[in-house]
């Protein structure tokens, strides 16, 4: 038996019935279930990493509504035929509902949400996603190179000033041959791809004490 602490959180979105059938397994489950029968606690939604739907509860327009507005979330249907086609989903399970294979769609599922946490990074108004090399804004997007990625990344995650020195160490960690006009050279060729595509002048702004975003 899993410790329950330890346990990816997943909301069961269901019927009195559906939630009490899972309640049954769920100290066999990786995962920590807990149960309602609506959207009105947003703590719960927010707090979660994976929602599982019932079918069954998707028995008017609002419901259905309300489950699609919820965003950033990943979605698990227990199906039935006709609710497939009006809900987003990630994933979906036929009927009659199996317990290992719940327990491994569950484990995928939430491998991919970690997968896309940690390749894509929300930056001003922009999305970095290191998988697909791009920086992102809402249509656009431009490719970049390793180092760039990098580079975005540091500058990022440091929120403050950086100089030419503190980049070599943490980009390049002062490779041969590297010096400030490495760092000069790529923030000026990043700086000319953003402007180009996104007509931006300010995502990376130097002064007296560095560069930064």
């Amino acid at each position: 038996m899993h410790n329950q602490n330890n346990k990816p959180k997943v909301i069961c979105l269901g019927t009195n019935t559906f939630n009490k059938s899972l309640d049954e397994i769920k100290n066999f489950l990786n995962f920590n279930l807990i149960f309602c029968n609506n959207l009105s606690d947003k703590v719960l939604l927010i707090d979660s990493d994976i929602i599982i739907i019932d079918a069954n509860l998707l028995n008017n327009v609002e419901t259905i509504k309300s489950i699609n507005e919820v965003k950033s979330k990943i979605k698990l249907l227990i199906n039935n035929s006709k609710a497939s086609k009006a809900i987003k989903y990630d994933d979906l399970i036929e009927r009659p509902l199996v317990f290992t294979d719940l327990n491994k769609r569950l484990t995928e599922l939430s491998s991919k949400k970690k997968f896309l946490q940690n390749s894509s990074i929300k930056i001003k108004s922009y999305t970095l996603d290191k998988n697909e090399k791009k920086l992102k804004n809402d249509n656009l997007f431009i490719i970049l190179t390793d180092k760039e990625i990098d580079l975005l990344v540091i500058l990022h995650l440091e929120n403050k000033p950086m100089t030419k020195k503190n980049l070599l160490i943490k980009v390049w960690s002062y490779v041969v041959g590297a010096d400030t006009h490495t760092v000069e050279t790529h923030i000026y060729r990043l700086r000319k791809k953003i402007f180009d595509k996104f007509k931006d002048n300010n995502f990376i702004i130097s002064n007296d004490d560095g560069y930064l975003i």
